[in-house]
C-alpha cells in the first residue's frame, strides 16, 4: 500500500514537471515582451499612478482568465480526458445534436477558431523567439544586425529537428522551464524588496481606479495586456497529455506565483527608473546575469514553440480524422508515445510562415501588434462552446450557465474588440492565415459531402448485387480480398472493376468502411462491428476516435474466430483512387471545386493512411464530376 502511494506521489511529480515545461512554457516567456510592450504603445505616461493601474489590471487579467476561467472552469470540459477546441467542438456539437441547424453554426465557429490556432502557431515561435534574441541588444548594442539572423537560424534548428522527434530532449523541458520561472523569479525579488510598496498593485482598486479615470485608454491598453496570458489555450489543450491536477498543481504552486513575481519586479523598477522601459526585463538582471538570462530565455522560447508546433501536429491530425483536412503524411517519432507526431507539410509550412513573419514584422514589439487577435478569437470562442456543453450537454440551470460563462464572455469580448483596432497594424496577419486555413477546411469538407453525394447517387445496393452474383457465380480465387469503401451497404467501385476486368472473386470478401467519430478514443471493445452477407462475404465497420491511430490491418485481426480469419499473405486490399473532375452545376463556387479537386489529387495515399501492407494494395481508378 505504501508502495502504491510512494509510486502516485512519483507520477503526479513527473507529470506536474512535465506540465511546466510543456503546458506553460508560452505563458512563462511571455514575462519578456508584455509589460514592455503595454507601455511602449504610448498611451499611458510612465507616473505612479499608472504603473500601479497598469500592475493591477496585469495581475487581475492573470487571475480572472487563466486562474478562474481555464484553471477552474474549463478544465472540467473533458471529452473522455481530453481537451483542445476540437474536444470542445466535439463535446457542444454532440450536446446539440438534437438542434441540426445550431449544431452546423456551432461547427462553423469551432473550425473557424481551429484554424484561427495556426495562425498562433506562427506568431507565437516567431515573437518568443525574437524577443529572447532581442537580449542581445542589451548586452551590446552593436549587436543588433545579429538579432534576426540567430532568431531564423535558432528556429530554423528547432523545425529541422522535428522530423526526429521530441522525445529524447523533451525530458529536459520541465526541468529547464523550473529554472526558468524560478531565475524570473529570482529577478523579481530584489526590486521588490527595494521597493515594497509596489506590492500594493495587487489590490484590484489599482486596477478599478485606472480603468475609472481613464476608461478609453484602459480599453485601448488591453491590446497588449493579452500578451500577459497568452498561452492560456495549453492549459486545456494540453490536459490529455497531464490530466487535471498536474496541471492545477504547476500553475498554483509554481508558474502563477514566478510570473506575479517577475511582473511586479518589472513595475518596481519602472518606479525607481522609468529608462528601464525599452527592456524592463532583461534590465532587472545584474550585468553579470545578462548573457546567462539571454541563453535560458532562448531556450525557454524555443521550448514555448514547442509546445505550438506540437499542437500545430496533433491538431491537423484530430482536423484530418473528423473530414476537414486531406491526408497527409504522418510520421510517429515514438514507439511508446502515440501522441509524438511529425507531419512534414505542417512542420515546413508554420516554419516557411514564421520566416515571412520575422521578416515582415521584424521586431517583437512590431510581432506583438499581431499577436492578441488570434488569442483572443480563440478565448472567446472557447467561451461561447463551454456555454453550450454545460447547458445542453451538463443540463445545468440556465441562470447558472449564464453566470458562469457571461463574466468571462464579456471579458474575452472586451479583450478581442480591443485587439480588433490593431486590425490594420499587423494584426491582419494571423487573420490572414486563419481565413486561408478555414477556406481550406471547409472546402475540403464540402467537397468531401458533394462527392459522397455523387457516388451515393451512383451507389448499388450491395446485398442486393451480391444476391444477382451468385445467382451465376463468377470464378472464385484463393485468399481473402478487403475492399474499402465509404458507406457500408454499397458496392464499392473497386469491387466492379474487378468483376469486368478479372472475371473473379475471391474465397472470401469483406467491405470495410472505415468511420471516424467525434470522441478522442474508441476502444477495442468498440472498435470493430461486422455482419455476414453469406457466400464467405461480411460487412466490416471499424470505428476511430479523433485521436486514435487508424490501422486497418490491427482492427481486421479482431474479427478472427468470428467466421472469417484472415491470413496477412492472402490478404489482398482493393480500394477506388477517384479523380475529380470539377463542372459547373449546384455545387461549390468553380474555384472552390478546382481547388478542392487539387486538394483531393495531392492527398497523402489512402493505403499509407490506413497503414495498409505496400505490396498488398490494388487501386483501382475512377473519374467523378461534382
Amino acid at each position: 500500500m505504501a508502495q502504491q502511494v510512494q509510486a502516485k506521489k512519483s507520477s503526479l511529480a513527473a507529470l506536474t514537471l512535465g506540465a511546466v515545461g510543456i503546458v506553460y512554457g508560452d505563458i512563462g516567456t511571455s514575462v519578456l515582451y508584455a509589460l514592455k510592450e503595454v507601455f511602449l504603445s504610448g498611451h499611458v505616461p510612465l507616473t505612479r499612478d499608472n504603473i500601479f493601474g497598469v500592475l493591477s489590471m496585469m495581475v487581475w487579467t492573470i487571475t480572472v482568465i487563466v486562474s478562474l476561467k481555464y484553471v477552474l472552469l474549463i478544465l472540467r470540459a473533458d471529452n473522455n480526458g481530453e481537451g483542445g477546441l476540437i474536444a470542445m467542438l466535439a463535446l457542444a456539437s454532440r450536446a446539440v445534436a438534437d438542434q441540426p441547424r445550431l449544431r452546423a453554426v456551432l461547427l462553423t465557429i469551432g473550425i473557424f477558431g481551429t484554424a484561427v490556432f495556426y495562425g498562433d502557431g506562427v506568431i507565437t515561435p516567431a515573437i518568443s523567439v525574437l524577443s529572447a534574441v532581442e537580449g542581445l541588444e542589451v548586452i551590446a548594442p552593436s549587436l543588433k544586425p545579429f538579432v534576426i539572423p540567430v532568431t531564423l537560424l535558432v528556429l530554423f534548428m528547432l523545425f529541422y529537428v522535428q522530423r526526429t522527434g521530441t522525445g529524447g530532449i523533451g525530458r529536459f523541458f520541465g526541468p529547464v522551464c523550473v529554472v526558468w520561472f524560478v531565475s524570473i523569479a529570482a529577478l523579481g525579488l530584489p526590486h521588490i524588496a527595494h521597493n515594497p510598496e509596489v506590492l500594493a498593485a495587487l489590490s484590484p482598486h489599482h486596477a478599478l481606479l485606472f480603468i475609472r479615470n481613464h476608461f478609453g485608454v484602459a480599453f485601448i491598453l488591453l491590446g497588449a495586456l493579452v500578451l500577459c496570458v497568452t498561452g492560456a489555450e495549453a492549459l486545456y489543450a494540453d490536459m490529455g497529455h497531464f490530466g487535471k491536477k498536474p496541471i492545477r498543481l504547476a500553475w498554483f504552486s509554481l508558474v502563477m506565483p514566478a510570473l506575479l513575481i517577475n511582473y511586479l519586479g518589472q513595475g518596481a523598477l519602472l518606479l525607481a527608473n522609468p529608462e528601464a522601459v525599452k527592456n524592463p526585463f532583461y534590465l532587472m538582471a545584474p550585468e553579470w546575469a545578462l548573457v546567462p538570462m539571454v541563453v535560458l530565455a532562448t531556450a525557454a522560447t524555443v521550448i514555448a514553440s514547442q509546445a505550438l508546433i506540437s499542437a500545430a501536429f496533433s491538431i491537423t491530425k484530430q482536423a484530418i480524422q473528423l473530414g476537414y483536412l486531406p491526408r497527409m503524411e504522418i510520421q510517429h517519432t515514438s514507439v511508446r508515445e502515440t501522441g509524438q507526431i511529425y507531419i512534414p507539410a505542417v512542420n515546413w509550412g508554420l516554419f516557411i510562415t514564421i520566416v515571412v513573419a520575422v521578416a515582415l514584422f521584424r521586431s517583437s514589439s512590431n510581432l506583438a501588434t499581431a499577436y492578441g487577435i488570434a488569442v483572443t478569437t480563440d478565448m472567446l470562442i472557447t467561451t461561447v462552446m463551454t456555454f453550450f456543453v454545460i447547458r445542453y450537454g451538463w443540463k445545468y440551470p440556465l441562470w447558472l450557465c449564464v453566470a458562469a460563462t457571461g463574466v468571462f464572455f464579456i471579458i474575452d469580448l472586451a479583450f478581442f474588440a480591443s485587439n480588433m483596432l490593431k486590425l490594420l497594424q499587423g494584426g491582419w496577419f494571423p487573420l490572414l492565415i486563419g481565413a486561408v486555413m478555414f477556406t481550406l477546411m471547409t472546402t475540403w469538407k464540402r467537397g468531401r459531402q458533394l462527392l459522397q453525394k455523387r457516388l451515393q447517387s451512383d451507389a448499388i445496393e450491395l446485398k442486393s448485387f451480391l444476391e444477382a452474383v451468385f445467382l451465376s457465380p463468377p470464378v472464385r480465387v484463393e485468399g481473402t480480398a478487403v475492399f474499402l469503401t465509404a458507406e457500408p451497404g454499397s458496392v464499392p467501385n473497386a469491387l466492379l472493376h474487378n468483376l469486368k476486368h478479372n472475371k473473379v472473386l475471391h474465397e472470401h470478401n469483406l467491405f470495410v468502411t472505415v468511420r471516424s467519430h467525434e470522441v478522442p478514443w474508441i476502444g477495442l471493445d468498440k472498435r470493430v462491428e461486422i455482419e455476414s452477407l453469406g457466400h464467405d462475404c461480411w460487412q466490416v465497420i471499424i470505428n476511430y476516435g479523433f485521436k486514435n491511430d487508424p490501422d486497418v490491418p490491427r482492427a481486421l485481426e479482431q474479427i478472427r474466430g468470428r467466421g472469417c480469419d484472415l491470413e496477412p499473405m492472402t490478404t489482398s486490399y482493393f480500394l477506388s483512387r477517384d479523380t475529380v473532375i470539377p463542372t459547373i452545376g449546384s455545387g461549390m463556387a468553380p474555384w472552390r471545386e478546382k481547388l478542392f479537386a487539387k486538394m483531393h489529387a495531392n492527398a497523402n495515399a489512402a493505403a499509407d493512411y490506413l497503414n495498409l501492407p505496400s505490396n498488398a494494395v490494388v487501386e483501382l481508378g475512377s473519374k467523378i464530376e461534382i
